[in-house]
């Protein structure tokens, strides 16, 4: 991997994470509507502008209460799976009850942070049948936090994942989401990001983390929890390969979704990200605006390729004046202040 030199001074989790709010706002009036919809609404898609005011969804709300967690954890010490699990669950549990949730949130989300609103272990709250984007939409931060060892990063991506959609393939692609996320903040070539994602997943393919996940497994038709966690890796190699399809004839004019799916479900969510920030690695804002112009889920498409985008070329990624109207603004700042330092 590539490391480029003075990543600290690109403020790539700042970028990252105000890349991923304002994606889901450029997305959030343009989800359930098709392309033509689209356009006829918004305009062409390359001069698609944010609305005023910018409003985001449940997506970067549940990004934040994540990234609050993990900061209360390593306020607390050593970041494991028995720090991380309580002061996250707490954080989507008040979020559950939040008056501000009110932007069509995911229904696994809330059947999941109802059940989490208990004193039942996570795992019977986790809806292991699910694999919604709604687990790697907000994954992001994990990939910005300094310090981590891989196993940490892996380990804290999947239980994230886990507290609300215990699908192993939700998480799968919130390790790789968080994985991308993490190499492009600190200077991996955008070029190369989809071979090293597939070579992670090959490695990691057999790979239960079990001092994060516990039994979660047992929840499961699974005979094993290698066969539980391989059934996740490799649908994610499967999109995988259709991102590397995808970008070896690209079409920017054409909606992503109709190669590497509509977003809707994990692996689908974070091939169709992939694919429009490859499209347009050094336009981020461009890279935006494609992923919001889709048929698919766009506010999470948009949001994801945010993140990886402002994770690539850091909080001057985006118009300036953008990002000073983006909800949740100050809470963004603090967030990505504390991982830039």
């Amino acid at each position: 991997m590539t490391v480029a030199t003075g990543t600290r001074t690109k403020q790539a989790a700042t970028g990252s994470l105000v890349g991923l709010a304002l994606g889901d706002a450029l997305g959030f009036p343009t989800e359930f509507n098709d392309v033509p919809a689209i356009l006829a609404k918004c305009g062409p898609w390359r001069t698609m502008e944010l609305s005023r005011p910018a409003f985001v969804t449940d997506d970067t709300q549940m990004t934040l209460a994540l990234g609050r967690g993990i900061r209360t954890a390593m306020d607390r010490g050593l970041l494991t799976g028995f720090r991380l699990a309580r002061p996250v669950r707490e954080e989507f549990v008040d979020w559950y009850h939040s008056p501000d949730n009110n932007r069509a949130p995911g229904r696994t989300c809330m059947v999941a942070c109802r059940l989490l609103d208990s004193d039942r272990p996570w795992q019977e709250a986790s809806q292991t049948g699910s694999k919604g984007c709604g687990a790697n939409m907000r994954v992001a931060p994990v990939g910005l936090v300094p310090g981590l060892s891989d196993d940490q990063r892996a380990g804290a991506a999947q239980l994230q994942a886990a507290l609300t959609h215990g699908h192993p393939t939700a998480l799968a692609a919130s390790d790789l989401m968080a994985r991308a996320v993490h190499l492009l903040a600190r200077g991996a070539e955008p070029l190369g990001l989809v071979g090293q994602l597939r070579s992670y997943a090959y490695e990691n393919r057999s790979r239960y983390h079990e001092r994060w996940l516990g039994d979660l497994w047992r929840h499961t038709h699974d005979a094993s929890a290698q066969s539980y966690i391989q059934r996740g890796w490799d649908e994610c190699l499967d999109v995988l390969t259709r991102v590397q399809e995808a970008l070896r004839h690209p079409s920017p004019e054409t909606d992503p979704c109709e190669t590497t799916g509509d977003g809707w479900i994990a692996e689908e969510a974070l091939a169709t990200a992939l694919h429009c920030f490859l499209l347009f690695p050094e336009e981020p804002v461009t890279a935006l605006r494609r992923a919001a112009c889709t048929r698919g889920d766009s506010d999470s498409l948009a949001c994801l390729t945010g993140a990886l985008a402002g994770a690539h070329l850091g909080a001057s990624a985006w118009p300036q004046e953008w990002a000073e109207r983006i909800e949740y603004r100050s809470d963004l700042l603090s967030l990505g202040a504390l991982w830039d330092s």
